[in-house]
């Protein structure tokens, strides 16, 4: 069993909180385009309050740990780790309660080349608690708008966890899936669980569009953001979001390891 005390100093060792690598002028630069409305920064959330650069600042030094110093303006990003480590005993508690009722799940990533293990083993955890782990919609093509222009990606799941890929790339070598800030991959997922007649998710577990964008309709989300992902933090804020993890989400994919051993346990879905 991992300690929080122990989890606690893997998360500065990895630098997956304290100074992350993460800039303080990226995240300045996401709460200037988010409190301008800019879609790319909004991943699906439609915010009912008005929220301006200070107020975001302000909420994310809350929710994370930042700096609430506006003249504050270059150098690493700092997540406060005693803020994940609470963050993750309430993502784990709302993992507990949809085990306990054996509800159906959702998993998606738009980190896939990072996040993909971390998400892979919830779903084996709640597929073996009695859970069923949708997958709906493979093979889907979903047009997304990148600074490239739009591109068409096609939706895929590997271990019961969802990602885009590239049309035509199957599992080929490291090839694990297109990184993405869209919201449109959770609405066509959740558009094939309605043709299909299946039930819908109680609970979507993910990142970027995959948690905003089911919070903005209406089911519960929970996820991991980084600093210069305010949307979450807002949409936490506001009552869509029931759990964002703030935490630097690009480290190396093994980093995310005893995050996955500690929310397990405490979820009491440890195997």
């Amino acid at each position: 069993m991992l300690s929080t005390g122990a989890l606690r100093a893997h998360l500065l060792a990895a630098r997956l909180a304290g100074p992350v690598a993460t800039s303080r002028e990226a995240s300045l630069r996401s709460y200037r385009l988010f409190a301008a409305r800019d879609p790319r920064v909004m991943l699906g959330l439609d915010p009912e309050w008005a929220w301006n650069e200070q107020d975001l600042l302000k909420l994310m030094a809350d929710k994370c740990g930042v700096s609430a110093d506006s003249d504050h303006v270059s150098g690493s990003d700092v997540i406060d780790p005693e803020r994940t480590l609470t963050a993750l005993d309430a993502f784990a508690g709302r993992l507990g309660a949809v085990a306990e009722r054996r509800a159906p799940v959702l998993l998606g990533t738009g980190h896939p080349h990072r996040l993909l293990g971390f998400y892979a083993e919830l779903a084996d955890a709640l597929s073996a608690a009695g859970c069923l782990v949708l997958t709906p919609a493979q093979g889907r093509s979903v047009d997304i708008t990148t600074r490239f222009g739009v591109r068409t990606y096609n939706l895929d799941y590997v271990r019961g966890v969802a990602l885009m890929r590239d049309p035509g790339v199957r599992c080929a070598g490291r090839e694990t899936g297109a990184h993405t800030h869209s919201p449109l991959p959770v609405r066509v997922a959740l558009e094939g669980v309605a043709e299909s007649g299946g039930p819908l998710p109680e609970l979507v577990v993910g990142d970027h569009g995959w948690v905003c964008g089911a919070g903005q309709l209406g089911i519960e989300a929970i996820g991991l953001a980084d600093t210069d992902d305010p949307a979450l933090f807002v949409g936490e804020a506001e009552g869509r979001v029931s759990v964002a993890v703030p935490l630097d989400d690009a480290v190396r994919s093994d980093y995310y390891r005893p995050l996955t051993r500690y929310v397990l346990n405490q979820a009491c879905l440890s195997q």
